[in-house]
């Protein structure tokens, strides 16, 4: 049984286009809040069970098309040998501020195994999932991670990140994490995933020209690494903050979707990009912050320029946010958007 997501990431979807969100397991869901009050965050995470368990009440209160595995991008990091807490949250021990730090970096044979949480998990949440909901694995993208292993964040000053793509700690920590980047979308894949997404949330601090210097060669090498071992694959690559110049260069990437934030109008990707790629996205999230007839009013904007596009415009695009569901969102809010999109696309 093919499902509604599997359909859209072959761009030959002609039913409803299927509808999840970015963090739709997090802070603003009751069912997650309770889960966190009584559990760390890392055991929300490495506990198979507990981690099911959050991933699937988004599911179960909002009807989702597809889950996605609660997990974190830096676990890649610790599995490299860099300690990582949450307090609340995500703090490493060191940071690779210097050339001579690449040496601490460990990347042996069982380096994988560190992530095999991610594949109980996933298996634990198919045998539970309805056939016809999706189901999606994730990692951090390369130049994300440099960032987070550079300077401990994606946001603030990240003037020392920016300085590790020239002296050669990019370079250096790229040939440390990519073989094990490829190894972890494997292992994701043969879980039962339908699509691991790669989340590269720090691609916009790049210009197109650096983009196409510093993301794409990287990008390639890992999905060229993972479809040597799995040709059928489905690959989704997300960049928050870039545009169509960012996603041009991403032609010889052999990936099967892009995701893009709320900043370019949804219908102008699926007119210009709808043919090569499944077009993940994008309505602001901060959109369902607003009030219920404001928010409902946006909703319907959002809808309108896709629903007036041809049927086969439609036949890749994956209804939802243009980056993760904010803590302050109301429950009802989400559920209404399901619900309208429902409506407007039968």
């Amino acid at each position: 049984m093919t499902n509604l997501l599997q359909a859209a990431l072959a761009r030959n979807n002609t039913s409803r286009p299927p509808v999840w969100f970015m963090r739709q397991a997090g802070r603003y869901h009751n069912h997650y809040r309770q889960l966190r009050a009584r559990h760390s965050f890392e055991d929300l995470c490495k506990k198979s069970e507990l981690a099911t368990e959050v991933t699937l009440g988004p599911i179960t209160d909002f009807d989702f098309d597809a889950a996605i595995l609660f997990s974190d991008l830096l676990f890649p990091l610790e599995a490299l040998g860099m300690p990582l807490k949450y307090d609340p949250g995500p703090q490493l021990g060191w940071h690779v501020r210097e050339r001579e730090d690449l040496q601490r970096l460990s990347l042996t044979g069982a380096s994988v195994d560190l992530l095999e949480f991610q594949a109980a998990a996933l298996r634990s949440i198919r045998a539970r999932l309805p056939d016809a909901k999706g189901l999606l694995g994730f990692v951090g993208g390369p130049l994300t991670l440099f960032f987070y292993a550079a300077a401990g964040s994606h946001q603030g000053d990240l003037g020392i990140a920016h300085a590790g793509l020239a002296d050669g700690r990019y370079a250096g920590f790229c040939e440390k994490l990519l073989p094990l980047l490829a190894q972890n979308i494997l292992l994701q894949w043969r879980a039962g995933a339908d699509c691991i997404a790669i989340f590269d949330t720090c691609a916009g601090e790049l210009g197109p020209q650096a983009f196409g210097r510093w993301v794409v060669p990287q990008l390639r090498s890992v999905v060229d690494a993972v479809r040597r071992e799995c040709p059928d694959i489905r690959i989704l690559y997300y960049s928050k903050g870039t545009e169509a110049r960012h996603w041009r260069m991403l032609g010889e990437v052999r990936i099967d979707g892009i995701g893009v934030d709320w900043r370019t109008p949804i219908a102008t990707v699926l007119e210009e990009f709808g043919t090569q790629w499944a077009i993940q996205g994008n309505i602001d999230p901060h959109a369902l912050l607003l009030p219920e007839a404001d928010f409902l009013r946006s909703v319907e904007q959002f809808f309108a320029p896709v629903a007036a596009l041809p049927a086969e415009r439609r036949r890749g695009w994956i209804c939802g946010l243009g980056h993760g569901v904010l803590p302050a969102t109301p429950e009802n809010h989400v559920r209404l958007f399901v619900d309208l999109q429902r409506e407007l696309f039968p």
